[in-house]
């Protein structure tokens, strides 16, 4: 039998043992450098990504502040809603509980799941600013990974009344129009952020603290007199539905204090509804559009004329049978007449009779009058959009554009500018600063006029309402008044349209004290009646006559009743 054979031992070489050694010690030492790297030297990191495990940074929002009027009455809050949001990673519902998801928030199921498709985001809106009913109805699904947020948003009491004044704000509750946006840093305040623990589920466990308090907006009190306004736009609106215009502006100002009290605009919107906000109807155009003012500037020329000592109120103008021609144009008077005294043309609204008296007079001293009542600089109230209109250096100015400038022609204003523009007749020549801010404190004004000169031209404004003017429909029981009728056609192609009108009033009363002004312009009344005296005269005594009872404002003439005065009476052109 043979001896079974010996296996032959099999020796490594020692330096391989030794290589395989130095690559576990080397390993070792990376992993422990890489250790002490991380614990010593970057421990924000690995706290970071721990932490992003189970805590959160929510914001906190900031109440915006409100917009009040005089009275303290709201015009704009804030109301809390509730917006709902996810964690696409941590959503866990079947098919049928996400369409159920989608028919509460009232989406389309498609639009939903896209919403919920990008798994590795950590945040995305669902819905925003829902009724708290329909927040609830989403709690009580429970979906894991869904949750809710509070916000505000924005309501606006006066609806239409005080729309294009007050403004709106986009579903972040920015301010995008009106006071909302003039006054954006102020209502705004800041957002604050606290840091919180969440559970697996979402749900918050612990409250870590605050990293920064919230800062509520601050309130802003406006000029406006709700009731005052609520009159204005009613008033306003009537006549423009009636008159079937394209649409109308109304300014009402006090005297003593500059503060603007009501600012209407029709047609206009209802800012809760933020599906219709868009169009022509957002626009304040008693502050943001221009228009030739018509005859509603001659007492400006006028004015300059009596400062200058070119006239008297009893000096005699011939009106040439109420046409004359310059050139290859003519100036025409609506109502035709001889020869008139100055404050007769005031009266029955001459065109002719102004640009008589407007070429007597340097180029300049009638732009100067024009720029320092505020004409061709928008008014001072730092209000989005507002225009300062067109005057033309007065050297570029021809004869006949001096002419029809004296009523109105070949210069463009906002219904604001010109309201303005009348204190200097309602404050014995001074022109006063106007505010949408509730200051309640008399203003001193600035000098523009002599006194004598506003005095002068305050009585032949109130001859304008008296019967033989174009406005006794602006005529009130128990306060004198005293004003300015306009009739402009509208500037188109290079020209003027043919039957398109801009109708217009501007007046203060009581005359022997005055403390109000307001200033109606209807644009393209397309009736048969177009004419400010028959269009917008009666605007005036409406809202005139009520702002007065509610300020309590003494009589200055007897409570008897104003007697109907027939439409023969109440017409001019310029």
């Amino acid at each position: 039998m043979s001896r079974a054979a010996t296996p032959e031992l099999v020796r490594l070489p020692v330096w391989r043992a030794r290589f395989v050694l130095a690559l576990f010690l080397a390993g070792f030492v990376l992993v422990a450098g890489r250790s002490v790297y991380l614990q010593a030297m970057k421990t924000g990191f690995l706290r970071e990504m721990g932490e992003a495990r189970y805590s959160r940074v929510l914001a906190i929002p900031a109440t915006r502040g409100r917009i009040l009027d005089r009275n303290g009455e709201p015009l704009a809050v804030s109301t809390p809603v509730k917006s709902v949001w996810a964690i696409p990673g941590d959503v866990e519902a079947p098919p049928g509980q996400l369409a159920l998801l989608a028919r509460t928030l009232q989406m389309d199921p498609r639009e939903l799941k896209k919403r919920l498709a990008d798994r590795a985001r950590d945040f995305v809106y669902l819905k925003r600013q829902i009724p708290p009913e329909q927040a609830k109805r989403v709690a009580e699904l429970g979906i894991p990974g869904i949750y809710q947020s509070q916000e505000y948003r924005r309501y606006y009491p006066a609806g239409e009344v005080a729309a294009q004044l007050v403004g709106f704000t986009d579903v972040d509750d920015a301010g995008q129009d009106g006071i909302e946006l003039a006054y954006q840093s102020s209502l705004a305040g800041r957002p604050g952020s606290r840091r919180v623990i969440r559970d697996r589920l979402g749900n918050i466990v612990e409250d870590v603290g605050s990293v920064r308090p919230a800062l509520d907006g601050q309130d802003v009190v406006l000029s406006i007199d709700g009731k005052i306004q609520s009159l204005a736009f009613s008033a306003l609106e009537h006549a423009v539905a009636r008159s079937r215009a394209k649409a109308g502006s109304l300014v009402v100002l006090d005297v003593r204090t500059g503060e603007v009290l009501a600012l209407a605009n029709a047609p206009s919107y209802n800012p809760n509804n933020r599906a219709q906000l868009a169009g022509g109807d957002l626009r304040n155009r008693a502050l943001t559009d221009a228009f030739e003012p018509g005859s509603t500037l001659k007492p400006f020329t006028i004015a300059t004329a009596l400062e200058l000592g070119k006239v008297t109120p009893a000096t005699r103008i011939d009106t040439d049978g109420g046409q004359i021609k310059m050139a290859r144009y003519t100036i025409r008077d609506a109502e035709p007449g001889d020869v008139l005294s100055v404050t007769q043309i005031i009266q029955r609204s001459s065109n002719v009779g102004a640009a008589k008296i407007a070429l007597t007079l340097p180029p300049v001293a009638m732009w100067d009058t024009f720029h320092r009542v505020g004409f061709g600089a928008p008014p001072p109230l730092d209000f989005p959009g507002e225009t300062g209109g067109i005057l033309r250096p007065y050297r570029s100015w021809r004869p006949i554009e001096q002419a029809t400038m004296a009523y109105g022609n070949g210069i463009s204003v906002s219904l604001m500018q010109l309201a303005r523009a009348y204190s200097i007749f309602a404050r014995n020549g001074k022109l006063i600063p106007i505010t949408l801010l509730r200051t309640a404190t008399p203003v001193a004004g600035t000098q523009v006029i002599p006194a004598r000169v506003a005095h002068e031209v305050r009585d032949m404004l109130e001859t304008v309402v008296e019967p033989g003017g174009t406005a006794p429909r602006a005529r009130i029981m128990g306060w004198r008044v005293a004003g300015k009728t306009g009739t402009a056609h509208i500037a188109e192609d290079g020209g003027y349209a043919a039957h398109k009108y801009i109708a217009s009033f501007v007046g203060f009363a009581p005359v022997s004290a005055p403390r109000l002004i307001v200033a109606v312009m209807i644009d393209q009344p397309a009736g048969r009646d177009y004419y400010g005296g028959l269009v917008a005269a009666p605007v005036f005594a409406q809202v005139m006559q009520g702002a007065l009872r509610m300020l309590n404002v003494p009589h200055d003439a007897p409570l008897v009743p104003i007697e109907p005065v027939p439409d023969e009476g109440s017409k001019e052109d310029a």
